[in-house]
């Protein structure tokens, strides 16, 4: 995996904090599960098993990741200078229905793929040789609730969803457009 992606979602960290001090409307915990799963499926999975950084489903998550920051970071900027076009907004609030499910899915086989891998070379044995659980058991404990920690946030998003786009005051009798 390149280093260069290793430290950009290291230091996407950062959002975390911007979402807890208040820059960013996001909050402190949607942040925080976002940015921990995907430093752990980038440092400790995708880093370190060479067999899954060819997969295609690789590629398919790093993309959707991409499209969500590309369509996300803009919109934050803009908001917080007071100059976000509706179109931008639309688009933050509706992007994410096809990008966040897309993205889940990669990182999900990327996992799957991986555990073979994980097994055979025990990966961090050391880490682990202190719990009564391997790294192996965590992984595929990972992979049966990661689907219902991500739905969360997803449903999460259809929240704000609604909270930023279902508020078009009516105007007679006709919606405003953005």
């Amino acid at each position: 995996m390149d280093d260069i992606a290793c430290v950009i979602q290291t230091v996407a960290v950062l959002e975390v904090l911007h979402g807890a001090i208040g820059i960013v409307p996001s909050g402190f915990f949607s942040p925080l599960m976002q940015w921990s799963g995907r430093t752990h499926f980038i440092l400790a999975i995708v880093g370190q098993i060479k067999e899954v950084q060819d997969l295609p489903w690789l590629s398919i998550t790093l993309v959707a990741w991409c499209l969500g920051e590309m369509i996300r970071y803009p919109h934050y900027a803009l908001t917080c200078l007071g100059r976000c076009p509706g179109w931008l907004t639309y688009l933050r609030y509706t992007g994410f229905i096809m990008i966040y499910p897309t993205g889940l899915v990669g990182e999900l086989l990327i996992m799957y793929k991986a555990l073979p891998h994980v097994k055979e070379k025990n990966l961090y044995a050391n880490l682990f040789s202190v719990f009564p659980f391997s790294y192996y058991d965590l992984l595929w404990a990972i992979l049966l609730v990661y689907p219902f920690l991500w739905l969360k946030l997803y449903l999460q998003l259809f929240k704000q969803r609604k909270s930023k786009l279902g508020k078009s005051e009516k105007h007679h009798g006709k919606r405003k457009r953005m």
